[in-house]
């Protein structure tokens, strides 16, 4: 029996890389000639729209009559293949990198996003985060490309921070966060949200982005022989800095920029290593007020950015207002009896 060496691991590793990768490939290619059909499908339907929905309920028949083993000829997905088709040329298929996310991501994309940029976007994304039909579904519905793509944000990184840097943290931060998965009640406090943000650091991880990994919860620095504490600690390898963030359950203060540029200073003298980059600071709350906002950062010396954030309530105030009370709808049903 041959004994297991580094050599003979090493080998190992090497055809199993190999073989995932080829099936990759095939798997991209698979679905790239996929797309080409559904294209070339959805092109012929455009051709012949003035005939109405009767062409494509008849094409439909046809075609499941002709290819009876065959899936997708159904009149809604043909319809999603002339959507495509509006959409995509053949070109855009290699260019956008379109069969390396399956049909059920574009139709997903085809029944939730409004134009080709956002929906661009999103299969970026999809791609970068490897996203299932579920998870796509969960950000979409989320509004992720106008909370992290087109949202006005408000920082300072643009002024603090190098070139190289800047783009890559404002791509990364939205406004606002979306932490609806803590059952929010009016009586939490600050340490209350920030603990179960903690219990649900997976949750609150993928909100976070891309590189995020968790450091601490009140993680401690020592400055001057005095304790401090930042709420929640992260380090993003993709921005190669740390990341603080001060939650706050109330509107913006202007002290606020005042107490995180003083973080990000010590964080930077005593925490960051040499070849990291500077360290990042973002302000949660649940109003910005932007105006404020803008003042207090202007004259700050570490980037910092201010976002709201939302959380889960059991009903929107104005539904529950208008939805009758218990104790009413108990009567109204003791009446009937």
């Amino acid at each position: 029996m041959l004994t297991p060496s580094n050599q003979y691991l090493q080998a190992v590793e090497e055809i199993n890389d190999y073989v995932n990768q080829a099936k990759c490939r095939a798997s991209v290619s698979v679905n790239s000639e996929i797309m080409k059909t559904n294209i070339f499908i959805g092109n012929v339907i455009i051709r012949n729209s003035e005939w109405g929905n009767k062409f494509v309920e008849n094409l439909s028949k046809d075609m499941k009559m002709r290819f009876p083993s065959a899936k997708g000829y159904s009149v809604r997905n043909l319809k999603y293949m002339k959507k495509f088709a509006q959409i995509f040329t053949e070109d855009d298929i290699d260019e956008y990198g379109l069969g390396r996310i399956t049909w059920s991501h574009h139709q997903i994309l085809m029944s939730k996003v409004s134009n080709r940029e956002e929906y661009i976007w999103y299969l970026e994304k999809t791609l970068e985060h490897k996203w299932s039909v579920d998870d796509l579904t969960s950000q979409v519905k989320s509004q992720l490309y106008e909370r992290q793509a087109v949202a006005n944000k408000i920082s300072n990184f643009e002024r603090r921070l190098p070139a190289e840097q800047k783009d890559m943290v404002l791509s990364t931060m939205k406004d606002p966060y979306m932490f609806d998965f803590i059952d929010y009640t009016e009586e939490m406090l600050e340490t209350d949200i920030e603990n179960e943000l903690v219990k649900n650091v997976t949750s609150l991880l993928m909100e976070l982005g891309t590189g995020f990994a968790f450091m601490g919860q009140q993680y401690h620095l020592e400055v001057g022989g005095k304790d401090f504490y930042i709420d929640l600690l992260f380090y993003n390898t993709k921005l190669r800095c740390y990341v603080a963030i001060d939650l706050k359950t109330g509107e913006f203060k202007p002290e606020q920029a005042g107490k995180m540029n003083f973080y990000l200073s010590a964080l930077d003298d005593l925490v960051k290593a040499p070849e990291d980059n500077p360290s990042v600071g973002l302000i949660l709350c649940r109003d910005e007020n932007r105006t404020i906002a803008e003042y207090a950062l202007r004259d700050m010396s570490k980037p910092i950015g201010v976002s709201e954030y939302h959380l889960c309530t059991d009903l929107p105030l104005d539904l529950k207002n208008a939805l009758p009370a218990v104790e009413d709808i108990r009567s109204r049903i003791d009446m009937k009896k």
